[in-house]
């Protein structure tokens, strides 16, 4: 065998130069390898050429697949692999055969990017591709790296296409961070399907002075003095189902079942202010159920925020509270009244319409929101709650601000906390009497102002967990709320 039919890179075949004059060149080009070729004979040496050749057409093979994934996908940064440690070319390594391992007459292999058989050659990965390609001033032919080499060096807030610039794209989450985004921003609309089952304890404790009698000179009270206190406890288990419709339209629903106690304790038993009397009212039932659907307005950026607006309404499907008659409870005590069965629904349509935003500074997640609900006046044909008596009239809630935000952490892949801020303000409610003029509900305005605590964990890419701890700040504010929440996404 006296000549070799392969060809490398596009080369003409090894055939058209002299076997001679390549064991030539090596031995005035290389002492090493001379010495290592000067006991073997001329078709040992020939197959020692075409075991390089081959070595040499598997590294060049292996460049062109790395370098169709360099320019299919986003890489990191690596280091050049241009030079070795010592300060001489990687080309000029020797290999395992005492040869340069890119062949000489070969101009591309000497510029390729250097290969396993190159020792101390500093690269980005395990295959000797360095991750980003050299730019096209170094002076490196980029014969071998195609577009990728030609692009240049990656810049940060890019992303890669293959023949084009790169791109600023939205940032990356992690898991924590997107649990974040579900339970304090928006649904995740690029779940098709969520079942979001959860379950709540609000408690509230109440305590009023209650005066039964008269003044007497405008200074002497006359009468009865008691103490009067409520506690309640209303468990809320409801299933939230959303779908996504597009990558940035969401709808839900949210059904809710409520059962609801409370505890009336008042002075007064046996005609003594001193001596107290308590009992217990239970109810269950349906809440109001509720639906909405949310648009992605703009999808974060590095410099732009995620901006989600929504619109819900909510239907009166639970008990209403008017028409719900107090009664006295305990037979030994006047001053003990209270209603009959407690109300699991408000009475009302309303419809609310909000605006979220949030901001991801990995590994902290920034969150606002800002709402508005507008409660529908409604006519009802009896409001009173005293026994025997009945009342019709038209009733008006006073619409609802509210405006909040917070802060989360996420401290691992899967964890992540948060705490937060919020206030409802509703102005008083009115009432109008059949063919009567609007009036006022005295103390009917609150304010009610929490603040809340919150702990993601994520199980899989499916199943996340969520706790909630939030404390009222105001009289009108629930003492607390705990719950957790279970979305499942398909």
């Amino acid at each position: 065998m006296n000549t070799m039919s392969r060809t490398v890179a596009g080369r003409p075949a090894l055939a058209a130069i002299p076997a001679a004059a390549v064991l030539l060149f090596f031995v005035f080009s290389r002492d090493a390898g001379a010495q290592a070729l000067t006991n073997q004979s001329l078709e040992d040496r020939l197959n020692t050429l075409m075991r390089v050749v081959d070595e040499q057409q598997r590294q060049i093979q292996s460049l062109e697949r790395q370098v169709t994934n360099l320019e299919m996908a986003q890489r990191g940064r690596g280091l050049s692999g241009g030079t070795a440690p010592d300060g001489d070319s990687v080309a000029e390594q020797p290999g395992a055969d005492g040869l340069p391992v890119p062949l000489p007459p070969l101009p591309q292999l000497a510029q390729a990017t250097p290969g396993v058989n190159a020792p101390g050659a500093q690269t980005g990965t395990a295959t000797g591709v360095p991750v980003n390609p050299p730019a096209p001033d170094s002076g490196v032919t980029a014969g071998a790296t195609g577009s990728a080499a030609a692009s240049g060096p990656q810049q940060p807030g890019e992303t890669t296409a293959v023949g084009q610039t790169q791109k600023a794209a939205e940032p990356t989450r992690t898991q924590a961070e997107q649990a974040v985004v579900q339970r304090e921003h928006a649904p995740l609309f690029d779940r098709r399907l969520t079942l979001d089952w959860g379950i709540s304890d609000t408690y509230y404790d109440r305590r009023q002075l209650q005066l039964s009698g008269f003044l007497a000179l405008d200074a002497i009270f006359l009468g009865n003095i008691n103490l009067g206190q409520t506690k309640s406890h209303q468990v809320m288990a409801d299933l939230d189902t959303r779908y996504g419709l597009t990558d940035r339209i969401s709808v839900d629903v949210d059904v809710p079942y409520m059962y609801r106690n409370s505890s009336f304790i008042v002075g007064g038993a046996g005609g003594a202010a001193g001596t107290l009397s308590d009992a217990s009212v239970s109810s269950h039932a349906i809440g109001d159920v509720n639906f909405g659907i949310y648009y992605q307005f703009l999808k974060e950026t590095n410099n732009l925020p995620d901006v989600v607006g929504s619109l819900r309404v909510k239907a009166p499907t639970g008990t209403s509270p008017f028409g719900i008659k107090v009664q006295q409870l305990t037979q030994d005590n006047t001053n003990l009244v209270a209603p009959g069965e407690l109300p699991t629904g408000t009475g009302f349509w309303n419809v609310t319409a909000g605006m979220s935003v949030l901001k991801t500074y990995d590994p902290v997640v920034l969150f606002g929101s800002l709402s508005y609900t507008y409660n529908v006046a409604r006519s009802f044909a009896d409001i009173s709650s005293v026994v025997g008596q009945t009342q019709p009239a038209n009733v008006k809630l006073g619409d609802i601000i509210q405006f909040g935000g917070g802060v989360a952490l996420a401290f691992s892949d899967k964890d992540s906390a948060s705490i937060s801020y919020t206030m409802a303000l509703q102005p008083k409610s009115k009432t109008k009497a059949p063919g009567g003029a609007w009036s006022d509900v005295p103390g009917s305005q609150t304010t009610a102002a929490v603040l809340n605590f919150g702990l993601n964990h994520v199980i899989n890419k499916h199943l996340t967990i969520n706790g909630a701890l939030s404390v009222g700040l105001t009289p009108d504010a629930p003492n607390f709320v705990v719950g957790v929440r279970f979305p499942y996404t398909f």
